[in-house]
Order: C-alpha cells, then structure tokens, then sequence
C-alpha cells in the first residue's frame, strides 16, 4: 500500500487519495443532489460523473430526479458531470463546506447543436500583408473547440490553435483560396460558409482596368445603324472584393472594404432621330471604397387557405421582434449587416394562424427582396380527458387515409412545473398534409438539418404537425410525455425512406431541424387492421410545439434558372433580385407528370448569373422525382417559357435530347386556362460520360461552382417579364437590381445610394387613343448640372375603365434635391411632352401657384408639352405630384406609382383613377390617316406579334404595372422597347 501510495503524485488537501490516484475521497460526507428538467419535471435516469483524468461514473438519478453520492470531498474543486440524452451536459463544481452533507440542485437546458453566427469574409490581400478570418457559433453547451480548413485541407490546430479567429501573417500566394472553420461541443458540429481569400503580388493591380462589356436599351426612336440594334455598350466594371489600401489593423471585418469600381468615364453621344442622346461610357477599373448598401426584406403574410392577412402580427428574429404586419399583412425588415441565414417567425396575436417559421433568401448586396409568408390555419381544439387514451389523427385529404396518428396515453399531461395534470384539455393539433401541393408554401424553416459531422442535409417530409395543448380552465400551456406516433407505412410510396424515417423538431431560433427519435416497425397494432405495417415513433412534447416526419435525402442537384426583362433573353436584360421557387414533387405511381405529394420546398435570390436551385434527382430513374418552378418580383410572378403548342429548345434555353429526357412543360400545357407562371420537370440526374448533360440545366450536387460560373450560353431554364409600354434612360448608366452599380456622377439618376427618391407626376389625356408621355429630365440651378440630360422616362397612358375618350399616365421624373456631393440643391427642369396632336388645357392650380410662388418659374410658351422646374417639396396628390423615399429604388417606385394611379397620397391602386390627382390635362386628337404612332406601329408589324394579343384574348384596356421600378401592363400587345426600325421622332 505505501508503495502504491508513493508511487500517486496527486496531494490532497482534504480526504485521502483513491486507489486509482486521481481523485481525493472523504468516506464521512455525502452529496445530495436534485436535477429537474426545463419547468421543473423531475429529471430521471441522468447519469451523474466526476471529472477526473477519465470521467467516471458514480450514479443516476431517480424517478424523482434525485440522487446520492457517498465518499467524495467538498473541497469546492471537484467538477461533476450531469448528461441525459437531448439535453445540454451540465457541470457542477463540489460545494466547499465542513458539514457531513451537501445539497445541490441543477437544471437541464435542452441541447443546441453548435450554430454558426459569424461566417468569416471574403477578403483581398497583397504578398506580405496580414488577414484575420473569424468564425462564431453558439449552442448548447456551448462550442469549444474550432477547426479550419483551407481548401478543404485542415489546418494543423496545434499551429493555429481551436481558435475562432485565425490570423495569417506574411500571406503568401499559395495561402489563397476558400476557407471555413468546424465549431464543435459536446453535443454535435457545424460548419461555417466558405470565404474566398484573394492574394496578390506586391505590384499586381488589383483590379482588371478593362470594363467589360454592358449593353444599354436606347429609346424606340434611337436606332443604331453602327450596330443594326436599339442597343449601346456603356461598359461596366464587375463588383468584386479587392485588394486596397488597409490600415494596419487586424479585424475580423476590414475598416474600409475595397471593390472594383469605375473609376474613369468618357463622355460620348448617341445619335437619334432628329436628336442626340448623352451618354456615360466605363473607360477604366480601379480598385475603390465599396458603394454602402442596405439589404431589405419586404413581404405579406396570409392564410394558406384564403389569403387572409395576419393583421397586427408580430415579426420575430431569434427572441427579438423585429418588424409588425400591417392591416393588410405587409412588414418590412431592414437586415442587419453581417446576417447570412435570416430565419424569422411570425406570431399570430389573435391565434388564428399557427405560428411560422421561415429562413428567407435576401439581397446580400443590398436592395429589397418581396415574400410571399403563407401560413396555416390553426385547427379547431377540442377537449380532451387527460385521464384516458387519446387518438389524434395526422391528415384529413377526402378519401384517404390519414398520414398517421398521435396516441397520447392516459395520465400522460403535466404541468410546466412537473406536477402530473388530470382535468381537461384544450388541443388543437394542426397537420400540414404533404399529400396537398398547396400546402408547399406554408411549409416550415428550409428543411434543413446539420449532421455530425457539420454538413448542412436537406430533408423529405412527410408532414408537419403543430400541437397546442393547454389547460381548459386556466389555458397553461401543457406538456405531454410518452406520445407515441404511427405512421402507416403505406403512405411512403418511396420504399428506400421506410428505414431511414425519423421524427424532427424545429429549433426555432436556428430554422434548423434537431432529431428527436427513431421508429420503429409494428406489424399490427389493432385487431381489425393486422393487415397494417405502421411505423412507431416515441416522443415528448416540451418547449417545443412544431415536429416533422422526414427523411435525410442525400439525391441532390441544382437547377439553373435565370430570369430576363423581355422574350429576348438577352444575357445583358438579366433580372437580379427574383425569388425563384422549386417546389420537389414525388410522381403518383405509373403516372411520371401527375404528382401524387410533395416532399420540400426550397427558394433562392437570382444574382447578376442567375441562380441555382437546389432540388432532388436520381441518377438511376429520371422520374423519381419531378420539380415545380416558380418565380416573381415584388409580388408579382413572371412568365415561364411555353411548351404548347409551340415546343422551341432555342427558347426555352435546353438543347436536345436532354430537354426531352427532363419532361419540360408549363403550367398550361394542358390547360390553355391555366397559369403561364410556372413549369415541371423530371429530375433527371446527368450523366457523368454524357456530353450533352455536362453543361446544364441539371447539375451535379458537387459541382455547385460550374453551375454558379456557368456562362449564358450553357443551358438554363427562363423566366421572363410580360413588357410594359415604358422606357427608363439613364445617362449615368445604372442597374435598379444592383445598388452597388450605382456611380459617382453629377448626372446620376439617383444621388444617393442608400436613399432612393421617386417622383410621379400624373397626366390626363382627353382623346380616343392611349398616347405615349415622355419627361425629359435635365439640370436646371445646379452649376455643374445646368443644361445636362439627366435621363427621360417614356410611358403609355391607361385607359381609363369607366370614362370613354380618357386615359391618364403616372409620368416619372427626376426629382429636385441635392446631388451626389451634398452641396447645393438642382431644380431639375422637366419637360412633359405627350407624343402627337396634343395641347394643354389645364394645369393643376395648386402646382401652378406653388411654382410660382417657388422661383425661378419656367417658360411655358409651347402649349404641345409643360415645363417646370420640378418642386423640392413632396408635394402629394393635391397638386398631382407623388414622392416616395426608399432604401430600395423599385420599392419607392412601386409605392409611388400605386398612390399615383389611385390618386391619393396615402393609397394604393393598380386600377388608373382618371379624374383624381392629376396635374396636368391634355387634349389630344385622333391623328391623320396613316400616321402611326410608335406604339400603334410597332402593334401592327407583322415582325413578332405578340402572344398576349394573339392567345390572351384580353379586353384592349390596360393597367400599368410597377415593374423594376417602372411601369407595365399586366398582358397586352408588342412593346415600344422592340422596334426594327426608326420612327418619327417624339417632340423634344
């Protein structure tokens, strides 16, 4: 014994040394304890260690959550262990005392897998210099231990330490490329997003000083014979992080973030019919301080079922509220900078809805991005005896059999602090049935789940359900133990998922789906269905309200989308912005195009090269699985390419014979009544020693990169926007979708990147033709400006539905201000020119004695167009003037426009309202024979007839439509933007 003893180096300072010498025994005191779990329920069968140079065992609780633990010390530096399944490990330190006994109390937190917070940025540095990449999660515990990965590679840790800050000093050119880091703790991983670090030699520029190409539209009447085309290249330096001046800090977020940026521009002219335009072509790139943005989210939030809104609700990001839904079910969140996953969820205060969380794709570059937040109607309760067995059906379709059913035993509700519960209970148990594909929309979060090893995997659901149980008399809500659901296994009609079905809970803060347990197979349950198969499943119901039935699906692909201004597609018309949609459809048996249910439900944001959607495939049976795409912009959907009776590989943008091997068809296919909004295709996987299936639309899961890099020209599915008669010039070129295009520039449209202001003006036309508006926009107090074309905005007035011989016209125009170097203020002088034998009758009193009581007043001596010096207030729809200020360009534009054609300044319409708001009116009379117009010409041209005309069969009248800021008809004839030749020119 006295040589095992000298042998222990460990002392103790109370008690003696165990005999396996690494823990300090005191055979006289005893340790008590008591755990409960969240609420205060006992919490049995924890396993309770002492942490010594391997944790050893000692005892588990009781049913009563309590424990007893003879012989060790309180020596105030023991550390115990406390672990049960699903639950956060808790760690106590030995109480110091120099009583006999101890007592002490712990409670459980339920268990977070590691969840990243900070994603470590893209970065650009020269040879030589230093970068920090920084990485944060939380979780519960929470993680304690990162590693990180150059591509792919892990870094050794006992060099870079499990830090969440990884410092790279004296950066070589091999030490560029991607990087993310692995947060682990005791209770799963997670992996950050990849960063891209860019590293150049010392006297490398930083930046390609060569704009590329950038196609502008020019004005109908603007044909360029050069280029036998209505287009100009104005160049464009693409937007990408660089290496520029830095300070010598080392921060996770750089002081000052450089992009490539134009930093030379040229002056030149376009030569129009009967006029010159001005323009701003990109000469050279430099690397320069990136344009400030903000990324805004917009949405309505309604009913699944009837479109109902949530009034009133409230909007919540993790345990914060951020937003509140309006009388029509409208919010607006400006994103906080950094965010990479916005997960949000919506609380009904009226309990009409189920509460909804969702995980929304926005604008990392800044700009707004609309959604459609569908949510479910909360089921009726009903009353339960919680002393007695109950049977919940999952699933209520007509004629079928329900997906599964909750068997809650009796004796089995309790209070939140423990107490066993034997009234009545309120339920109401609310399922979304998968079986119905308009259910899609309200489905939860992304069905997204982390696995050990930190990959983020997409899952399959079979049905979601959301329970409320609450005491009748008091409403205290109540927990449920021992739920047992049964799932019927013939309502899998995909055999490989019966084994690999689990139940799912949804951590609210994360949008991320956790396991809560397996099933299990039982071949009979009750005598008159022995013929059954189910699969059992246990559960508790706790703080968490929301469960899932799904499988991990690892078949994955991305499907390229992109989505175009016109029937054009030209690369250059891209839409960025749209939130693309792909509905995962399983085929009802021997039926490939008919689906039988859908199983996830997945949306994106298109960027400057369009966007890759991810979606189920099979390589083995293109028809295992279908997919349902979908797309719109502010609200409103665009227009899927057709599939019949014309069936044109060359439009709809996929070769043979892969096209035929996908299924592609619109949604009116069939149906000429149907919407034209969306298609259906099988998911049919490429083949890896398939040429035609290497370059699109389908891609690989792995080969994410190609389909994001992939060019134009590769194969990819269109959306495409109905035209309206309008037309937006800027002699600054500058794209709406991307705030970060916006330039330097006394001539910018918009002076201000992180404020937008629109202006309206309203026009009312008297006379049997709708006739085209146009505002010309140029400098009019501003020394740098005076005399300089702005830009000119073209618009066709809207018929108005109730009065015979009118129509009106919401004209935009340059609004008054100051410019981009917040100096001094331009009344921008603006010229209303009705196109035709127009002349004005009438201007709006109170616009006029406002503009002449605000001089200088402009001449007005030609009575076929108006000219003023456009007013620095906001004015409103008194004077038929409308303003709206936004973070977002075509936000304000479409607010702006709907209090235009309504006529109010605090309205909306998307019916134009002739004889409300207006400012100015002009008669105008039926032109000669054979005199067209534009718009008439181009209407008549048998060159593209248009396919609203031809097949919509809609009335002739037409409503204007915002649409990237500018303005539309729903569906009507040929636009003025695609013209062959040129026309007569507009007074100017």
């Amino acid at each position: 014994m006295e040589q095992a003893c000298s042998a222990c180096d460990l002392t103790c300072p109370m008690g003696q040394v165990n005999a396996d010498c690494d823990a300090c025994m005191c055979q006289d005191f005893v340790l008590y304890g008591v755990v409960s779990l969240p609420g205060g329920a006992p919490a049995s069968g924890a396993t309770v260690y002492i942490l010594t140079k391997t944790p050893k065992l000692l005892t588990q609780t009781d049913s009563s959550g309590r424990f007893r633990v003879p012989g060790l010390c309180p020596d105030g530096k023991s550390i115990l262990k406390i672990t049960k399944t699903k639950f956060a490990p808790i760690r106590l330190t030995m109480p110091k005392t120099r009583l006999k006994a101890a007592t002490i109390k712990a409670e459980f937190m339920r268990a977070e897998t590691p969840y990243i917070v900070m994603n470590p940025k893209a970065k650009a540095r020269r040879a030589g210099q230093s970068v920090s990449l920084c990485c944060k999660a939380t979780g519960k515990p929470k993680p304690d231990k990162y590693l990180w990965y150059h591509n792919s590679t892990l870094l050794d840790p006992s060099l870079y330490k499990h830090e969440s800050k990884l410092v790279l000093r004296n950066l070589q050119r091999d030490q560029a490329g991607e990087y993310f880091c692995k947060a682990q703790s005791d209770t799963g991983a997670a992996k950050s997003h990849v960063a891209r670090l860019t590293v150049i030699a010392p006297d490398e520029t930083p930046c390609n000083p060569t704009p590329e190409s950038y196609l502008i539209q020019l004005p109908h009447d603007c044909f360029q014979n050069a280029t036998n085309s209505f287009y100009y290249d104005v160049g464009r330096c693409p937007v990408k992080t660089c290496a520029g001046q830095q300070d010598n800090g080392i921060r996770c977020q750089d002081a000052v973030e450089n992009c490539c940026g134009i930093s030379k521009t040229e002056e030149r002219e376009i030569q129009c019919s009967g006029y010159t335009l001005p323009t701003k072509v990109a000469m050279e790139c430099s690397c320069q301080r990136c344009t400030e943005t903000q990324s805004i989210v917009r949405g309505r939030v309604s009913a699944s079922d009837n479109g109902e809104p949530m009034r009133f609700g409230h909007v919540y990001m993790g345990n914060s509220r951020v937003s509140m839904t309006g009388y029509k079910g409208t919010f607006t969140l400006h994103v906080p900078q950094d965010t990479e996953r916005l997960v949000l969820t919506f609380v009904d205060r009226l309990q009409k809805f189920v509460n909804t969380t969702k995980v929304l794709p926005f604008n990392k570059k800044g700009s707004a991005v609309f959604h459609e937040i569908k949510m479910l109607r909360r089921k009726e309760p009903i009353t339960l005896e919680a002393m007695e067995t109950n049977i919940i059906p999952l699933g209520d379709i007509a004629g079928e059999d329900p997906v599964a059913e909750l068997e809650i035993p009796s004796k089995s509700f309790y209070r939140q602090n423990g107490e066993p519960y034997t009234g009545k209970v309120k339920a109401s148990v609310t399922f979304l049935d998968p079986r119905n594909i308009s259910t899609a929309t309200a489905a939860q979060s992304d069905l997204n789940f982390i696995n050990d090893e930190g990959d983020t995997f997409p899952l399959r659901t079979y049905g979601m359900f959301s329970v409320d149980f609450t005491d009748e008399a008091t409403s205290e809500s109540l927990n449920v133990g021992k739920v047992k659901v049964h799932l019927d296994s013939t309502q899998v009609k995909m055999p490989e998922h019966l084994p690999m079905m689990k139940l799912w809970s949804l951590n609210p803060g994360t949008g991320l789906w956790e396991e809560e347990g397996d099933f299990k197979f039982e071949s009979q349950r009750r005598n008159r269905r022995e013929d059954r198969t189910f699969l059992v499943g246990n559960m508790e119901i706790r703080e968490r309200r929301l469960f899932n039935l799904d499988v991990p699906e690892s078949r994955r692909c991305f499907i390229k989308v992109r989505a175009y201004r016109s029937e054009r597609f030209l690369p250059s018309e891209q839409m960025q912005g749209v939130v693309v949609s792909v509905i995962n459809l399983e085929p009802r048996t021997g039926f490939s195009s008919n689906p039988r249910a859908w199983g996830r439900f997945d949306s994106v944001i298109t960027g400057p090269n369009g966007a890759c959607l991810p979606a189920f495939c099979d390589d083995q049976s293109p028809d295992a699985y279908s997919a349902y795409v979908l797309a719109s912009l502010a609200g409103d959907e665009l227009e899927a390419v057709e599939s019949f009776p014309k069936f044109n590989p060359n439009a709809i943008g996929v070769p043979q014979p892969y096209l035929n091997k996908l299924k592609y068809r619109r949604t009116d296919h069939e149906d000429p009544q149907a919407k034209k909004t969306a298609f259906q295709i099988s998911m049919a996987k490429p083949r890896p020693n398939s040429a035609e299936e290497s370059n699109g639309p389908i891609y690989a899961f792995e080969n994410l990169q190609a389909c994001e890099e992939a060019p134009p020209s590769a194969a990819h599915f269109r959306f495409y926007q109905i035209e309206g008669d309008r037309y937006d010039y800027n002699t600054v070129p500058f794209n709406e979708d991307d705030p970060m295009s916006w330039t330097e520039d006394y001539l910018a449209w918009w002076p201000k990147p992180m404020e937008f202001r629109a202006c309206y003006i309203k026009v009312k036309i008297m006379g049997p033709l709708e006739v085209n508006v146009r505002s010309r926009n140029m400098g009019g107090t501003h020394r740098q400006t005076v005399g300089k074309l702005y830009g000119i905005r073209d618009v066709k007035s809207t018929r108005d539905r109730d009065q015979p011989n009118v129509s009106a016209a919401c004209l935009e125009f340059k609004c008054s201000g100051m410019l981009y170097d917040q100096d001094r203020v331009d009344r921008t002088l603006v010229k209303v020119i009705p196109q035709g034998s127009c002349h004005r009758v009438s201007v709006n009193s109170m616009l006029h004695e406002y503009l002449v009581n605000h001089l200088p007043l402009a001449v007005n001596d030609n009575t076929t167009e108006y000219t003023m010096l456009a007013p620095l207030d906001p004015l409103g729809h008194n004077y038929g003037i409308y303003t709206v200020t936004d973070q977002d360009p075509r936000t304000a534009k479409e607010i702006a426009l709907g209090r235009c054609f309504d006529g109010t300044s605090d309205g909306s319409s998307r019916v134009m309202k002739s004889n409300v708001g207006v400012a100015l009116t002009f008669n105008c009379v039926e032109r000669q024979v054979g005199r067209q117009s534009a718009f008439q010409y181009l209407q008549s041209t048998p060159a593209r007839p248009s396919p609203a005309s031809t097949v919509r069969g809609r009335a002739p009248s037409r409503r204007q439509r915002s649409s990237q800021g500018g303005q539309r008809w729903r569906r009507g004839a040929a636009s003025l933007r695609f013209s062959g030749v040129a026309q007569q020119p507009l007074s100017n």
